[in-house]
């Protein structure tokens, strides 16, 4: 268990850090969308803008999913879970966690050959008027998969310590 315990420290850790600073890039957004509105208001609009935009938004929710699950930020059906004991909240979040770990899995596979295609065809381009290369956009996705599926596993680490009536390091820091 000392290997969970480690685990969770160091991934919680990272994701931490990472969402706190992917955060940001709402504002990131918030300039390409308020670049795009004054050039096509007082200019000629510009090709990038809303295809920039929506590389940024997939970013920002790839890269900050990890940081939402381990906040436990992500929509949930509250029907009976609410009502639920500490103790049966994670006995069902133990064994439901390995739907998102196979479901992580199969879209990390998918991901890694999609990115690994984008590279071995000399730069797949979006077809669009800007034509811009997708492997860069392909790779972040692939790590926010990669991290999401890490902070999975932590949170099945921490359901499986709860169970054993241990705490873990994020309950020391908060």
């Amino acid at each position: 268990m000392e290997f969970a315990r480690r685990y969770i420290r160091i991934v919680d850790s990272m994701n931490r850090v990472i969402g706190r600073i992917v955060m940001y890039g709402i504002f990131v957004m918030m300039g390409i969308l308020l670049w795009s509105s004054i050039s096509k208001t007082f200019f000629l609009p510009s090709l990038w803008t809303l295809e920039m935009a929506q590389f940024a938004m997939v970013a920002y929710y790839m890269l900050g999913g990890p940081y939402s699950i381990q906040m436990g930020s992500n929509v949930r059906m509250d029907l009976l879970y609410g009502e639920w004991s500490d103790r049966r909240k994670s006995q069902i979040d133990a064994i439901t966690v390995l739907f998102l770990i196979t479901y992580l899995g199969f879209l990390l596979w998918g991901g890694i050959d999609s990115t690994l295609y984008s590279f071995k065809y000399g730069g797949e381009r979006s077809p669009t008027a800007w034509r811009p290369y997708l492997w860069p956009i392909k790779v972040i996705m692939v790590t926010g998969i990669f991290l999401m599926l890490l902070q999975a596993i932590s949170e099945m680490f921490k359901d499986i310590l709860r169970l054993k009536g241990e705490r873990y390091p994020r309950e020391e820091l908060n």
